[in-house]
């Protein structure tokens, strides 16, 4: 019989950047000429915000933020470790990165044996240093299972999933930072150097209606007034059935697998009410108390156009993990969610099975 292991993390890139720079997306969106000054002012933030702003804009709360991250990282990897899965499939979103305007999947499995990858080409172009103090030209190794991968793309499409699959990373692309990081951040001591696990990447198209109107998220109020947006990305409840697919392709093999959700929820850059200043940490509360009381039918009722309208994009991955959840019957054993005004986004954790 199968074994499962579920496991719900954040892949937020500044993590792998110094204190210094972990609030540099609020500093560059209070540049904006278009945001109204009263919504720049710290004096009319919410209290916490102010107290994590500081008077070094949020130089200090890093560290805290940091220690947050990396504990939730710890405890996922020390799961990982005593599951000693046969395959990680991880489900992440993919920020015009290797997919642009030539194809935009819905969902694609990425059927690639082991990649060389640069770690930090993400920090290089924000010009921050990594935290590890390696060079900038530092890569790793993503363990693949090309084989494994093609017969998943064929079970699911047999089981009537049109799934898309990739045999080749697109030629001068970055490799999805929400994989890359996965492994970075699950082997946080070795900056991603020894990780001993196989990697299952399958990209889902979060951004939807901004996946390249906005090329990855970051955008200026003035270029989004007039912007052209996008056909929709699969909706939560598509998300839901696909990770039950998956699940049920791996329930009929022979091998203990762990399900790895990728993202973080509402993104401060994402969440237009808000002016790009702070995420919708009222939306994510809600969802997670959905999670943590297993409400999942209602988690999947949720309509894409919430999602958006809170900055969530990149929480499909999640509901992703929750369809192969209900599929396998896995209970949550472990979750937290560490929230932040100033990071940009709020991270939850969580731990299914096992």
């Amino acid at each position: 019989m199968n074994q499962f292991l579920g496991v719900g993390m954040t892949h937020y890139p500044l993590l792998a950047g110094t204190d210094e720079h972990m609030a540099g997306l609020l500093r560059w969106t209070l540049t904006d000429p278009d945001i109204p000054d009263t919504e720049k002012d710290p004096a009319n933030w919410p209290e916490a915000m102010r107290a994590e702003w500081g008077r070094d804009q949020g130089r200090a709360a890093a560290a805290g933020h940091r220690a947050g991250l990396v504990e939730g990282l710890r405890r996922c990897r020390a799961a990982l470790d005593a599951f000693d899965p046969d395959i990680v499939v991880v489900w992440g979103d993919d920020q015009y990165e290797n997919f642009r305007e030539e194809v935009i999947p819905p969902f694609c499995v990425l059927a690639y044996d082991d990649l060389q990858v640069p770690a930090f080409e993400v920090m290089n172009e924000r010009g921050s240093p990594n935290v590890w103090g390696l060079p900038d030209d530092f890569e790793i190794t993503l363990r693949g299972d090309a084989a494994q991968a093609r017969e998943l793309a064929d079970g699911l499409i047999n089981d009537g999933v049109d799934m898309a699959y990739s045999y080749r990373k697109r030629a001068g692309a970055h490799f999805p930072h929400a994989i890359l990081n996965t492994q970075l951040f699950l082997d946080y001591d070795n900056a991603g150097a020894k990780f001993p696990y196989r990697l299952l990447p399958i990209t889902v198209n979060c951004y939807g209606r901004h996946a390249i109107a906005r090329r990855g998220g970051l955008a200026r109020f003035a270029d989004i007034r007039d912007e052209q947006l996008d056909p929709s990305g699969p909706t939560p409840a598509r998300c839901v059935a696909v990770g039950r697919a998956i699940a049920r392709h791996f329930r009929n093999g022979n091998s203990k697998v762990a399900f790895v959700a990728s993202s973080s929820w509402s993104h401060a850059f994402l969440a237009d009410s808000l002016w790009h200043i702070r995420p919708d940490t009222a939306a994510d509360e809600h969802l997670y108390q959905l999670l943590v009381q297993e409400r999942y039918d209602e988690l999947a009722a949720t309509t894409s156009r919430a999602v958006v309208e809170a900055g969530q994009h990149e929480i499909l991955n999640w509901f992703c993990l929750i369809g192969a959840v209900q599929e396998l019957g896995l209970a949550r054993t472990w979750s937290t969610m560490v929230t932040t005004d100033v990071f940009n986004s709020n991270k939850p954790f969580a731990l299914f099975g096992g």
